[in-house]
This record gives structure tokens, C-alpha cells and sequence, in this order.
């Protein structure tokens, strides 16, 4: 097993706490950053994922697969498993542990990618928006550019504090029922006014809570905006107080169908398998 090469500090965790978002410098090496962007770019380039879900635009209706504006794909370590041997994953799974309070449950992943000269930002939104509202978690989230990113290219903004607040309301960006990524509903400008911008060189990254408001920039620059996010979280629990998504409940997208279509004819071809081997 690769072992972590960081550790943070007491005021590092106690700045995530209290602001809800930290940067670190460095979590990966150079030879692993290019074997990474080697990898994304591969998987990324044959849409792998797309047939069963796990591949689709991110801010778009999805129905054509050769146009995506952001394309997203969940979980690159399950069509690579070999990137949870890596550096950036042992150490994203140290940073997790000491934020957390404890080893984490689970860690997952996935990949967003902003084409050269994408002019579509990444919408205000909270992560847990996307969660089921029945749950309460304990989660968070590393974002890893694997190039360097500032302000033309695609960068992290959060609002220090912002993630003591509740879920906000949101809805499917441009309030189409059939795109899979979300934003606050109403002008975000008064809520997000205290926001600060990220630069970070590749390999580095960001942490952020569950409902941490976050937003990136277009990516204005030629080269492809390759950011890889991990997420660790301790077991979720069933809320005493109910509530609500109904941004959720009004969804119905391409992706939601083909993952469903995916399920439904893995556990036919199961069923024929065990009728066929009884």
C-alpha cells in the first residue's frame, strides 16, 4: 500500500473547520501528475461510462454525446483501480482522516472536465443538494487540478463560513428538469459576496465541506481544465427531521435512463446465467 507523504497541521485543521475549505500546495508528484492526465485524457476521450451512466455532460441535456459542454465522469477508479495506488490517494485519504476525525468509510471519485475555451462555469451549489434527503452525512470533498489553474482556466471559489448554513434551495442549471448539474435558485450575488478565488499549481488541492457553496470559472485558456475529485465520508445516518429536495424529485435525465437500462440488463443477463448453470 503507498503510503501518505503529508500530514496537516493542528491550525490547517483548525482552518477547515472554521472557514469549511483548506488548500494544500501538493498531494501527487510530477511523474504521477503526467500518468494521471495521461489516464483522464484516455478514458475521457472514449467515453467510457457513457453506456451505463457514469460518463455525461454535466451542464447540458446529454442527448448528444459528441457535443458535452462539461463532461463528467463518476468514479475513473473504476475503470482505472490502479489510481487508488497512487500518492494523491493515499494522501487524500490521510487529509480525510484528520478532517473527518476518522478513517473514512468509503472514498470515491469522479472527473470533470472544461474543454479548451469552455465558456460554461461551474454554477453556485452546495454537494450535499445532489445527496439523498433523507440522510445526514459527514462528508467531504478534495479537488485536484492536474494542471495548474487560476482564474482563466477554472479555478475553486468558496464562501468562508458558508457551510454552517442548511441546504439551499436549488434547482437543474437553467431550471431544465433534464440537466444533471444544479445551481442555487435566485442570484447568488448577495449570498456569495464575501467569496475567495483558489489559484493552485497542479497536483495541489483544495478540501471542502458537504455544504460548502462553490462555484468555477469558464475555462478560457487552450489547454483542457482536468480536475480529479475524491470524496471521503464517515456512515451516513437517517435524519430525525425530514425534508425535502424537490429539485431532485423534478429531475429526469438521459443518465438517470441509461443507468437504469444498464442495471436492468446486468440482472437479466444474471437471471439467464443462474437459469442457464441450473
Amino acid at each position: 500500500m503507498v503510503k501518505p507523504t503529508i500530514t496537516l497541521d493542528a491550525q490547517q485543521i483548525a482552518d477547515y473547520h472554521a472557514t469549511g475549505w483548506l488548500s494544500v500546495p501538493s498531494i501527487s508528484t510530477p511523474a504521477e501528475l503526467a500518468l494521471l492526465r495521461e489516464t483522464y485524457d484516455s478514458l475521457f476521450a472514449a467515453r467510457a461510462g457513457r453506456e451505463d451512466g457514469r460518463q455525461y455532460d454535466l451542464v447540458g441535456n446529454d442527448r448528444d454525446p459528441e457535443r458535452a459542454a462539461v463532461p463528467q465522469i463518476i468514479g475513473l477508479t473504476v475503470f482505472r483501480p490502479e489510481l487508488r495506488e497512487t500518492v494523491a490517494w493515499a494522501n487524500a485519504r490521510q487529509i480525510f482522516t484528520q478532517l473527518l476525525g476518522a478513517e473514512p468509510e468509503t472514498l470515491g471519485d469522479h472527473a470533470i472536465l472544461k474543454p479548451p475555451f469552455s465558456p460554461m462555469p461551474t454554477p453556485w451549489h452546495q454537494d450535499e443538494a445532489y445527496w439523498d434527503a433523507g440522510r445526514e452525512y459527514r462528508m467531504l470533498s478534495l479537488w485536484i487540478p492536474l494542471q495548474d489553474v487560476d482564474l482563466d482556466s477554472g479555478c475553486m471559489h468558496f464562501v468562508p463560513g458558508s457551510h454552517r448554513l442548511d441546504v439551499l434551495p436549488h434547482r437543474p442549471i437553467g431550471g431544465d428538469p433534464e440537466v444533471h448539474g444544479l445551481e442555487l435558485v435566485g442570484d447568488p450575488t448577495e449570498i456569495t459576496a464575501g467569496a475567495v478565488h483558489v489559484p493552485l499549481a497542479a497536483g495541489g488541492c483544495t478540501a471542502h465541506h458537504q455544504r460548502m457553496l462553490h462555484y468555477t470559472t469558464p475555462n478560457r485558456k487552450a489547454e483542457p481544465r482536468r480536475a480529479w475529485i475524491i470524496m471521503g465520508n464517515l456512515p451516513s445516518q437517517p435524519r430525525v427531521v425530514p425534508r425535502r429536495f424537490p429539485w431532485k424529485e423534478a429531475q429526469h435525465t438521459q443518465r438517470e435512463q441509461r443507468a437504469r437500462a444498464a442495471v436492468a440488463a446486468a440482472a437479466a443477463a444474471a437471471a439467464a446465467a443462474a437459469a442457464k448453470a441450473g
